[in-house]
């Protein structure tokens, strides 16, 4: 699968540094949780492969003639996956080394302090620009019709297939806990 595929995926998996104390107390990423980051991702990565392929993209393709809808879709669950997504990014914050920023501070001591709402904006920006900067010109093409297959798919499957094939690539830094019960389209 195209790496651009797997970044909404596991585009909050990446983000920043945070205490190796709690990381240890979580051994693994609750399956479930990596599904609401995929859907509270998805949103943030279509707008970057609109951003990072417009040069690229067609006036017919499917981002043009039914992407607007199939993402909307996508944006209708995202403050639903927001705490999913949010515990997520705080496991890979915290199995980062140190948790020590440049200056000496405490990372995760810092985000803790914030209002979970407060940081939502940051880590789109954040997430965006990761996701925006891997998009290579000569896969815009491949992103545009990954995106127009799973366009049919409920968005539930959708996250339940991308929490599959990263529990299939065996993911072990850190692991993924169980495998999610599948969820019920609608």
């Amino acid at each position: 699968m195209n790496k651009p595929f797997l970044a909404p995926a596991l585009a909050l998996l990446a983000l920043a540094s945070g205490t190796a104390a709690q990381a240890q107390q979580q051994a693994c990423v609750d399956a479930n949780d990596l599904g609401d980051a995929v859907l509270y991702a998805m949103p943030i990565a279509y707008d970057a492969v609109g951003t990072a392929c417009s040069k690229q993209l067609t006036r017919d393709g499917f981002m043009a003639r039914g992407g607007d809808a199939f993402i909307a879709k996508f944006r209708s669950h995202q403050d639903k996956a927001w705490p999913g997504a949010f515990r997520l990014l705080k496991t890979f914050m915290a199995k980062d080394a140190g948790g020590q920023g440049a200056s000496g501070t405490d990372m995760t001591a810092m985000i803790a302090s914030l209002p979970e709402e407060s940081l939502r904006p940051f880590v789109d920006g954040l997430v965006g620009q990761m996701i925006a900067g891997e998009i290579k010109p000569e896969s815009c093409s491949k992103i545009e019709r990954g995106m127009e297959l799973l366009s049919p798919l409920p968005v539930e499957n959708v996250a339940g297939l991308m929490t599959f094939i990263a529990e299939l690539a065996d993911l072990k830094d850190p692991k993924i806990c169980s495998a999610a019960p599948a969820r019920k389209s609608r």
